[in-house]
């Protein structure tokens, strides 16, 4: 090869490695602004479609059903088509979901919205797969990246959505349709990965193993619960979190801004975590950190001082970006490809939004029955022991697969 051909071959690696760089920090950036973007303007599609509160409410609670249930297949359709058409799939999905979500109707409402929590899903759990793969030696940079788009267009979402609805004749139904330009621009610069599968074929036969099965692996399992009480933890939080510190003596107004301020705390340390997670031998430092910093701030708002309000819930923003970021590591430094980063990812995340769905109904059921927030206070500190203890055991260095028999068939080998 000349000197041409050399120079034409990096310029094209190069080149693809921006369009993949920004291929997944585009799709990050969808993974969160569909849901947050709903959450301010509930009484205005409340108030239009005359549901009620609990139908409402259920807006929220139905993406994160439709995370548990689709989490798991995600990894086995990628498997079957591969990462970049899976993911080009749900970028389809959620266009059409958003689409439907903003036409006028309640069925029309929650048939999109299911759309947009499979459509999600399947990106929450391919995303440390694709990194993995193709960013071996960058693992934390790029989870630190994709994560801290992910959050700050969750952020937009949040404040942006009731002045979009203000303009004209925007109203709701255009506030949450207006992402479907964010996603169809990030459809566009993802399709260029699409030839990747077909350049990656081989003709060489190889092993061909059974496929294994992480939800034999101890290990896998305290990600997993790891995961899971993360979750709890964040939705229970931007559920409650108002009428906790409204109890307090905050006002309406006053708490709302205190969840802004947790969700703002979060953001950097979704970028800093996983880069310092990746240099370090093992996370258990930080595992322990985080679970501190959780039972910290619960206990300091079980405490009720008003004054110290915002210390509290700026710690819990730092420990829930952090147990987030972890979260996402643990996927991938605890796995040996990007295949099982994404099985891991899917076992994970599908038993952790199913926990993250079931939490804030059963702390507002303990505030309902008790009629004060000490007991669902003391149900998170407990929570946050659980999460020291998985957290200590999945920072520990080591794989899912170290000592675990998870192919229980013999290899075949082709001839």
């Amino acid at each position: 090869m000349n000197n041409d051909g050399i120079s034409s071959t990096l310029n094209n690696s190069t080149k693809n490695s921006w369009l993949l760089l920004i291929g997944v920090i585009l799709v990050g950036a969808n993974l969160r602004v569909p849901l947050t973007s709903v959450g301010a303007l509930i009484s205005f599609i409340r108030d239009d479609l005359a549901i009620s509160n609990a139908l409402a409410g259920f807006i929220t609670t139905l993406p994160l059903l439709a995370f548990a249930l689709i989490s798991p297949f995600a990894p086995k359709i990628a498997n079957r088509i591969g990462m970049e058409w899976t993911i080009m799939l749900s970028l389809v999905v959620l266009i059409i979901g958003i689409v439907i979500r903003s036409l006028s109707g309640i069925g029309f409402l929650f048939t999109g919205t299911l759309f947009i929590g499979l459509a999600i899903a399947i990106g929450n759990v391919l995303i440390p797969g694709i990194v993995k793969m193709n960013f071996p030696l960058k693992i934390g940079l790029m989870t630190g990246i994709y994560a801290i788009f992910m959050n700050i267009f969750g952020a937009l979402g949040s404040g942006l959505s009731v002045p979009i609805a203000s303009i004209g004749n925007f109203g709701w139904q255009g506030a949450l349709g207006v992402w479907g330009a964010l996603t169809m621009v990030s459809l566009l610069i993802w399709l260029p990965q699409l030839s990747k599968r077909r350049n990656q074929k081989t003709n060489v036969k190889t092993e061909k193993k059974e496929k294994s099965n992480l939800w034999r692996s101890p290990l896998a399992w305290k990600i997993t619960i790891f995961m899971g009480g993360q979750s709890l933890t964040f939705y229970t939080l931007i559920t409650w979190l108002p009428d906790i510190l409204h109890s307090n003596g905050y006002n309406l107004n006053s708490a709302g801004w205190m969840v802004f301020l947790m969700q703002f705390a979060l953001i950097p340390f979704t970028f800093i975590i996983p880069v310092i997670a990746e240099k370090m031998k093992n996370q258990v430092g930080l595992s322990v950190a985080t679970a501190l910093l959780f039972m910290i701030g619960f206990v300091g708002l079980l405490q009720g001082s008003p004054a110290l309000v915002p210390v509290w819930v700026i710690l819990l923003g730092i420990a829930g970006g952090s147990a987030f970021s972890l979260s996402m590591m643990f996927f991938t430094l605890r796995t040996k490809d990007g295949k099982e980063a994404a099985e891991l990812s899917g076992m994970a995340q599908s038993f952790g939004y199913l926990l993250a769905a079931v939490g804030p109904v059963l702390v507002g059921a303990l505030q309902d029955i008790t009629g004060g927030w000490t007991i669902p206070l003391f149900l998170l500190i407990l929570l946050s022991v659980v999460l020291l203890i998985v957290g200590i055991a999945s920072g520990r260095e080591g794989q899912v697969t170290d000592g675990i028999d998870l192919y229980p068939a013999k290899a075949v080998v082709k001839q």
